[in-house]
């Protein structure tokens, strides 16, 4: 761990951080010196092992299930992180899902799920948190390239769901601005991870398009993060950082 810990102090939760980016962010989190709640719906034995991570480092971490697409399992993670590290400075809705396929065909239920986690699981929980996060905290939602411009077919419903994470930033940061409270995106390209591995179906499409060509690295995401939760990012608010290789160029 660095000697210098610019989130020494902090409490921090990060949806969805069992595994991929959610994990490289709340590792990169503790070891900058916050303690940390993460959700997780499915990967247990995942998340236990990265809170044990966390607590090698000197950080409290807890795990807590939670399916991002229920509001009530939402409220009841910001209530939990509150009462197990004693409040909540800095929210990261990271919790996500991508379900690539043509919009013609799409199952209601696929369109469905992408908008109840993506879009209503990001506002439940952040105004959850808001009854919590002091003057001076920090949101940050984990968005995407394609809420900016959509580099290829078959993401059209994602791509949606994060353009609407756009605008949501924006407002937010206009309303919260009076207390200090920054708002503020990073912007994820094709990152390899278990949603997008660099070796799967979207990667013939994803790779002609990016000016470094490669896939990016969950640690690469977790770095930009860390940069807007931190001191330095004080008078950054309702903008986003693209990590992504080059595809919106």
């Amino acid at each position: 761990m660095n000697n210098f810990s610019p989130l020494a102090g902090k409490r921090a939760l990060v949806t969805g951080a069992a595994r991929g980016i959610g994990a490289a962010i709340a590792l990169k989190l503790a070891e900058d010196g916050a303690d940390f709640a993460i959700t997780y719906e499915k990967s247990a034995d995942k998340a236990a092992a990265l809170v044990a991570e966390m607590q090698a480092l000197g950080r409290s971490a807890v795990a807590i299930q939670a399916d991002a697409a229920s509001p009530e399992a939402s409220r009841s993670a910001v209530e939990q992180t509150v009462a197990q590290l004693g409040g909540l400075d800095i929210l990261i809705n990271n919790a996500g899902v991508l379900i690539p396929r043509s919009f013609s065909d799409q199952p209601l239920e696929e369109i469905d799920l992408q908008l109840d986690v993506n879009v209503r699981g990001v506002f439940v929980v952040t105004q959850a948190a808001l009854k919590h996060i002091p003057n001076g905290g920090r949101i940050i939602s984990v968005g995407s390239n394609a809420g900016l411009s959509v580099p290829f077919a078959g993401i059209t419903v994602y791509a949606a769901t994060k353009a609407a994470m756009e605008s949501f930033t924006r407002g937010l940061a206009r309303e919260l601005g009076p207390r200090d409270i920054t708002v503020n995106l990073v912007r994820p390209g094709p990152i390899d991870t278990d949603m997008n591995p660099a070796d799967g179906p979207l990667a013939p499409s994803v790779l002609p398009g990016l000016a470094i060509a490669r896939y990016g690295k969950a640690r690469e995401v977790a770095e930009a993060v860390a940069f807007l939760a931190g001191p330095g990012a004080a008078y950054i608010t309702g903008s986003g950082i693209l990590v992504d290789g080059g595809i919106a160029a």
